[in-house]
C-alpha cells in the first residue's frame, strides 16, 4: 500500500558561490536518497528554501544539475529572514508517494545540524 509522506533536510554553505551551493545540495540529496532508499520515481514534488544571503544559485537548479529530480516538480523560495537565524542555509521538503517500509529519515548536514540536533544523536 502506498503512502504520502514528507522527508525534511537542511544544509549550509560556507560562502555564497555557485559551486558551494551545488556541492551542498548534491551532498544533501545523496544523503536523503541513501538514508530513505528512494529514487526519483518515488518523489511527487520538492520544495527548497534558502536564506537571503544565498544569491548566486537557486537550490532547485543545483539539484537538477546534480542529476536529481530530473522529471520532478521543484520549487525554491526565500527563507524568512529571522533575526538570529542560521545563515547560508538551504532547507528541503520532499513529498514522497510510495510504500513506507520504515520511518522517514531526516538529514541535517554541516551547520544545519544545529536546527535539529535530535536527528543527529547517537
Amino acid at each position: 500500500m502506498e503512502s504520502i509522506y514528507c522527508i525534511r533536510g537542511a544544509t549550509t554553505v560556507s560562502s555564497d558561490f555557485p559551486n558551494e551551493v551545488d556541492e551542498s545540495v548534491k551532498e544533501l540529496m545523496e544523503a536523503l536518497y541513501r538514508e530513505n532508499g528512494i529514487t526519483d520515481d518515488d518523489i511527487a514534488s520538492v520544495i527548497f528554501s534558502q536564506t537571503h544571503d544565498i544569491r548566486t544559485r537557486n537550490a532547485a537548479a543545483a539539484c537538477r544539475k546534480a542529476g536529481y529530480c530530473v522529471k520532478v516538480p521543484l520549487f525554491c523560495v526565500q527563507e524568512a529572514d529571522i533575526s538570529g537565524g542560521l545563515r547560508h542555509a538551504i532547507r528541503v521538503l520532499i513529498t514522497i508517494n510510495h510504500a513506507r517500509g520504515k520511518e522517514p529519515r531526516m538529514v541535517y548536514l554541516r551547520d544545519a545540524v544545529s536546527l535539529r540536533p535530535d536527528y543527529n544523536e547517537g
